[in-house]
């Protein structure tokens, strides 16, 4: 009995083995099938065609994506392979039995021998290097310019497009040094000529009084005060006194603005300046109270340079000068705020290093005049002119703002020059002595000196 179970017990692992042993084998098969495996690699460009041979004659052909390369057979052993779009796929050979005999893995790559060819016509001496990545254009190297830059990526962009990787560098002087010049001249004439006359008459004493005398006047409109330029005439006929008033007034007037800053930046980035001031002015809060906002005045410059090319530099220029008007003041809740007189230039303009361009140029002319007279009596001729004032102002005004751009580069240190430098404070002998508020021989030095090329701090190209 117990011999007998064995022998089932046996039996019954020999059938659950003999599965199991199959399975493995099965998995084990799978596992170690290797005719899938890519066996060589072709490349092809984008409508370009190609022709490989087999070793072995084959009686079937597939490809993974006809979309990405076609395939013909000229013969058992012999294959035409055309690109369609880039990209990869792979190409399956069978021999008359069905049995794999190789997968090819083709690739095909944008046509580059065409784009680099057009790539040197248009940028000749440019060391662009052009490679293909996937189904991709990669261009890398040094150009001079940023807009060599452009001209590449575009061209790139007609033969794989949103397929392109830049990694290109741009090199030169990227560094541009913005020099303007802002000149302002306003010039003013005022001239007046006015008269006015008084006429006073004696009388008799008024009854009832003690002493003294009576006197009436009788004033023109149109009389003046006494100022400089005012000569007074005075005479009696009988018992009446005239009083003559002659005013003759002219003025005139000139102010000069000039400023000329310097301004650095990179290639693409803004910079701005500021030569004056802030101006407080009350602004309300909305909810009853004032708040104080402080708004610039002076000369402002600001500016956004782009390097396009070796020598060509495109700038974005915004320039304004402002200035106080005591003239015009605004009055509200007992508070006063000045207006301001503002000129204004925004432009993009494009020179080559060291070039000047005249960005704004206003010329304006002023002119107003007044006539004043006593009615009638200043319409009687040559009489009439006592009974007259006329006045007149002009008013001219001429600002020019000239613009140069220059390529820089940094300079040592020790190459740079203060306007201190050569200031030396004086020795108490000259300063009570000799009244001398600098060291002797230093000021003038100083005032005449050009600060140009390195007393900037930068090199120009």
């Amino acid at each position: 009995m117990q011999y007998a179970n064995l022998l089932k017990a046996g039996l019954l692992g020999f059938a659950l083995s003999v599965p199991m042993a199959n399975s493995a084998m099965a998995q084990s098969a799978v596992l170690s099938v290797m005719h899938g495996s890519v066996s060589s690699r072709i490349s092809v460009d984008v409508n370009r065609a190609i022709v490989m041979e087999s070793d072995l004659p084959f009686a079937e052909l597939s490809v993974a994506n006809p979309g990405i390369a076609d395939i013909a057979s000229l013969s058992d052993r012999t294959i035409y392979v055309l690109g369609k779009l880039p990209g990869s796929t792979t190409l399956t050979l069978f021999d008359q039995d069905g049995r794999l005999i190789a997968n090819v893995d083709v690739r095909v790559s944008p046509d580059i021998s065409e784009f680099k060819e057009r790539l040197r016509e248009i940028l000749p001496n440019e060391p662009i290097q052009v490679r293909t990545a996937n189904d991709g254009i990669v261009l890398s190297g040094r150009v001079s310019g940023a807009r060599k830059v452009v001209q590449a990526m575009d061209l790139a962009e007609r033969y794989a497009p949103d397929r392109v990787t830049n990694l290109m560098t741009v090199g030169g002087q990227q560094q541009v040094m913005l020099q303007v010049r802002f000149a302002e001249m306003q010039r003013s004439v005022a001239k007046s000529l006015g008269s006015s006359v008084g006429i006073s008459s004696l009388v008799a004493p008024t009854v009832g009084t003690q002493g003294g005398t009576g006197s009436l006047v009788t004033s023109v409109p149109g009389a003046s005060p006494t100022s400089a330029g005012a000569v007074n005439l005075g005479f009696g006929i009988g018992g009446v006194a005239v009083n003559v008033l002659i005013e003759a007034l002219e003025s005139k007037g000139m102010v000069r603005t000039l400023a000329e800053p310097n301004l650095v930046a990179i290639s693409g980035q803004a910079a701005n300046f500021l030569a004056g001031g802030e101006y407080p002015i009350p602004v309300s809060d909305g909810n009853g109270g004032v708040t104080i906002e402080f708004r610039p005045f002076g000369i402002q410059l600001l500016f956004k340079p782009t390097v396009v090319d070796e020598d060509i530099i495109n700038v974005e220029l915004n320039t304004i000068v402002s200035s106080l008007d005591p003239d015009n003041i605004f009055s509200s809740g007992g508070l006063e705020v000045a207006s301001f007189k503002v000129r204004r230039a925004q432009t993009t303009v494009q020179m080559r290093d060291g070039q000047s361009f005249a960005i704004a140029g206003l010329l304006q002319d002023d002119f107003t005049d007044s006539a004043n007279h006593v009615p009638w009596l200043g319409d009687v001729p040559i009489l009439g002119a006592l009974f007259r004032s006329a006045e007149f102002r002009r008013q001219q005004t001429e600002l020019v703002v000239i613009v140069t751009a220059h390529l820089v580069s940094p300079v040592d240190g020790n190459a740079l020059a203060l306007p201190t430098d050569r200031m030396r404070i004086p020795t108490e002998t000259e300063l009570f002595l000799s009244g001398r508020t600098e060291g002797a021989g230093n000021f003038a030095d100083v005032a005449q000196q050009a600060f140009e090329g390195a007393s900037d701090g930068y090199v120009m190209e």
